[in-house]
C-alpha cells in the first residue's frame, strides 16, 4: 500500500469517525423521530394551552413536539392557515365557521376552553346593564368574534335593535388604553385584556360571558384536513396535549400563569389574576365541542349576517381524536 494511499484510508475513516459521533446512534432514535407541528395562537388566556403544551413537550423525546406560533390578529392567522404556512391553530369559532363555508379544508377538532371574556366599562361610567349602552360605542375584536355573537344575544334578549349600539372592530391589545383615553365607551374580549383595565382602575367589569351565555366558546382548534388525511397520529397527539394541558392548567392555576407569560410577553401578575379572580373566569374543562355548542354558534352567526346558513355538523366537526380519559399533564414550571 503506497504512502498516498494510506493517507487516503486514514482520512475517510477519521471522517466517518466523527460523522458517527456527530449523530450519536447510541442515544436512540426516539429524538430524531419525533415529528414537529407548529400551532397557531393569540396571547389570550383563550389559547393558553397551546403554550402550555409546547412548554410540556420541550421535555420529552418521544411523540410530537408543538412549537406555538405566537400571533396578534386573526386575519394574519387566517392567511397563514390557508397558504398552508400552518396546518393547525386556535381560532375565533363563528371565524372557522366562516372560512369552512368559503371550502377552505379545515375541521375543528377540539375547543379552546369554555368561558374567559369580559364586558369592561369605563370605571366611572353610570352603565348597569346593555341597555345603558345605547348609543355608546362598543368595541369587539371582529365582526367574525364570538364575543359579537354574545352581544347580539344579549341585546335581543333585552329587546334591543342592531342598531342601538355603534360597534367597532378594534385590536384587543388596545382596548383597554382606548377605554382610558375615552375613544370608546365599552369593550368585550378575550381575557387578559379586560382584567388590564381592571387593574390599571380605568375599568370595570359590566358582564363575565359565562353570566350571558353559559359555558360560553370563543375559540376552537382547527386542523387542515390534509394534516388529518396525512398524519392523524399527529393530530391525536395535539389533542390529547391541548387536553392535558387544559386539566393542568385547572390544577395548577399559577404555575399556569407563569409558564404562559413568557409566551404572551405579558405580566405573570395580570395572568395570575385573570386565572384566579375569579377562578371560573376561563376554564379548560368540558373541551369536546358539542352539536348543541355549534348550532347555537351558528344560529347568532346568521342572525348577525356572519354565516348564510347552517353548516352540517358532520363537515365542520372531527371528534375522532379526543381521548376518552383525560388525565393532567407532567409539567414541573420552574
Amino acid at each position: 500500500m503506497t504512502y498516498k494511499l494510506r493517507i487516503s484510508l486514514v482520512t475517510v475513516v477519521a471522517l466517518v469517525a466523527l460523522t458517527v459521533l456527530h449523530k450519536k446512534p447510541w442515544q436512540g432514535t426516539n429524538e430524531a423521530a419525533a415529528a414537529e407541528l407548529a400551532v397557531g395562537f393569540l396571547p389570550v388566556t383563550c389559547h393558553l394551552t397551546c403554550p402550555v403544551t409546547d412548554f410540556a413537550t420541550k421535555s420529552t423525546t418521544t411523540g410530537t413536539r408543538f412549537q406555538s406560533q405566537r400571533f396578534t390578529e386573526f386575519p394574519t392567522v387566517v392567511e397563514a392557515l390557508k397558504a398552508r404556512k400552518i396546518e393547525a391553530t386556535f381560532l375565533l369559532a363563528p371565524l372557522a365557521m366562516v372560512l369552512r363555508e368559503q371550502g377552505v379544508p379545515i375541521h375543528i377538532v377540539y375547543l379552546g376552553h369554555r368561558d374567559g371574556s369580559t364586558v369592561i366599562v369605563a370605571k366611572d361610567s353610570p352603565a348597569k346593564s346593555i341597555r345603558d349602552l345605547r348609543g355608546k360605542t362598543f368595541a369587539r375584536p371582529s365582526k367574525y368574534s364570538n364575543q359579537y355573537l354574545v352581544i347580539t344575544k344579549l341585546m335581543e334578549d333585552e329587546g334591543m335593535q342592531p342598531g342601538d349600539i355603534n360597534f367597532v372592530d378594534l385590536p384587543p391589545p388596545d382596548m383597554p388604553s382606548a377605554l382610558a383615553a375615552g375613544a370608546i365607551d365599552a369593550y368585550f374580549v378575550g381575557e387578559p385584556h379586560a382584567a388590564k383595565a381592571q387593574l390599571n382602575g380605568t375599568g370595570r367589569v359590566l358582564y363575565f360571558a359565562k353570566d350571558i351565555w353559559p359555558h360560553f366558546v370563543s375559540c376552537v382548534l382547527v386542523v387542515r384536513d390534509e394534516l388529518i388525511q396525512e398524519h392523524p397520529e399527529i393530530v391525536r397527539d395535539l389533542v390529547r396535549g391541548i387536553a392535558e394541558s387544559g386539566e393542568w392548567a385547572e390544577q395548577h392555576r399559577m404555575e399556569a400563569a407563569k409558564v404562559a407569560a413568557p409566551y404572551f410577553r405579558q405580566d405573570q401578575k395580570l395572568l395570575e389574576f385573570v386565572l384566579t379572580q375569579p377562578t371560573d373566569r376561563v376554564s379548560y374543562r368540558m373541551l369536546t365541542p358539542t352539536d348543541d355548542d355549534m348550532k347555537q354558534i351558528m344560529k347568532y352567526a346568521i342572525k348577525a349576517g356572519i354565516l348564510k346558513r347552517e353548516i352540517d355538523i358532520s363537515d365542520l366537526v372531527d371528534r375522532r381524536f379526543i381521548p376518552d380519559h383525560i388525565d393532567a399533564a407532567k409539567i414541573t414550571a420552574n
